[in-house]
């Protein structure tokens, strides 16, 4: 996984309730059996007509959200089926960080083991940031270290984040990659089993 620190981008305002999985990604698109390429089908129900043509009022079809890093939505977030795939499409497509007021746990949970950063800000918080975020392009910096949010109007957020998904997000590593951290005890037990 790539190393989160600090994420500076305009933000994609998904002004949006109870997103699902499903749309996040549509069954027909998990056949596929690796990790990548499913950016291109992240949201496609809502990106593209029955004929395969750009719905335009489409906040990800908006020029001025192009190559954005940072989804900011609505309440529940990632509810549905619990499907990896959501969470690959999300980062496939580009975006390293979500924001909302609240996540389905098992998205939540596959968003930090995937190596994307999901905040938790409060309904007003996110109220503005996607009004904001519709009328201009509006940036801000998010900083895993001093766990903080901060616009371009200097008005800055602070968030929550369990240590454990921290220290694993900020070092880029996946569950096996923190097992190799403990490499050295790891051998040094097996060789007194033998």
């Amino acid at each position: 996984m790539e190393p989160i620190d600090k994420v500076k981008s305009v933000i994609t305002p998904l002004d949006r309730n109870n997103v699902d999985t499903d749309q996040i990604i549509s069954k027909e698109f998990l056949k596929r059996i690796e990790r990548t390429g499913f950016g291109k089908y992240l949201f496609y129900h809502w990106r593209y007509d029955a004929n395969g043509n750009e719905i335009k009022d489409f906040v990800l079809n908006d020029k001025r959200y192009e190559n954005s890093q940072i989804l900011v939505s609505h309440e529940n977030f990632g509810c549905g089926s619990s499907r990896e795939h959501a969470p690959w499409s999300i980062l496939d497509y580009g975006f390293k960080v979500v924001i909302a007021p609240s996540y389905a746990d098992i998205f939540y949970n596959n968003c930090m083991k995937n190596g994307i950063l999901p905040i938790r800000l409060t309904v007003p918080e996110v109220e503005k940031l996607l009004k904001v975020g519709q009328e201009e392009s509006f940036s801000v910096q998010v900083d895993l270290q001093s766990q903080t949010v901060t616009g371009q109007d200097g008005e800055v957020y602070q968030f929550s984040i369990d240590p454990y998904y921290k220290k694993m997000l900020i070092n880029g590593w996946d569950e096996i990659e923190l097992t190799f951290q403990y490499e050295d005890k790891i051998t040094a037990y097996e060789q007194k089993q033998t």
